[in-house]
């Protein structure tokens, strides 16, 4: 079962840094590709800071963020480790995975963006640039490009009304993915054979 959950991570984890690698090196910032009509866009933005743009208090907060993260990402690991040993349901074990690719999948951006790409205000970034990156170690950005504004109302006094504003990147979606199919099997009270 380990070496099945290792290549799973690793295929997430591939999937995940390759699309933010192809929009960090062909769209600027702000920039956005309409998919399906007006409900689905890729749209780039970064994020500095933790889910929604929340920020926490400059360098030093970046810094304790990626400290954060990085500890949680190995508490993830020991635990889906020790659940394996336990011989888990296979639905738990994957959805501990999905949290724990996506965890890994955006502390790399943290961790190694603002090294290896220049900044994307008003261009497109360049991997690897001759001056160097953006940023140092710990202090990049997170790639953030699926938007769904699945309603969009202009409003009587002026201002938009979107249902479902967040832009997000897979990552983040294997983090929601597994999270609810914990919540989901718990629910539903779900008995599965364990995992041979």
């Amino acid at each position: 079962m380990r070496k099945k959950l290792i290549i799973f991570t690793i295929a997430l984890l591939v999937l995940d840094q390759a699309v933010k690698i192809w929009v960090k090196t062909h769209m600027s910032l702000g920039e956005s590709y309409t998919v399906f009509s007006d409900w689905f866009k890729i749209l780039f933005v970064e994020n500095n800071g933790m889910a929604f743009g929340m920020e926490l208090g400059g360098v030093i907060g970046k810094y304790a963020l990626s400290l954060f993260r990085i500890i949680a990402i190995g508490a993830i690991g020991w635990y889906i480790l020790k659940l394996i040993k336990k011989k888990t349901p296979k639905i738990t074990l994957y959805s501990f995975t999905l949290i724990f690719a996506g965890a890994i999948g955006n502390i790399i951006d943290s961790l190694f963006y603002g090294i290896l790409f220049n900044n994307s205000y008003g261009h497109v970034a360049t991997m690897f640039p001759e001056g160097g990156g953006y940023s140092s170690f710990l202090q990049g950005r997170v790639v953030d490009m699926l938007y769904f504004p699945l309603i969009t109302k202009q409003l009587s006094d002026g201002s938009t009304f979107v249902f479902f504003r967040p832009v997000f990147n897979f990552a983040d979606s294997y983090i929601s993915i597994g999270v609810g199919l914990l919540i989901l099997s718990a629910l539903l009270g779900i008995k599965e054979k364990k995992q041979i």
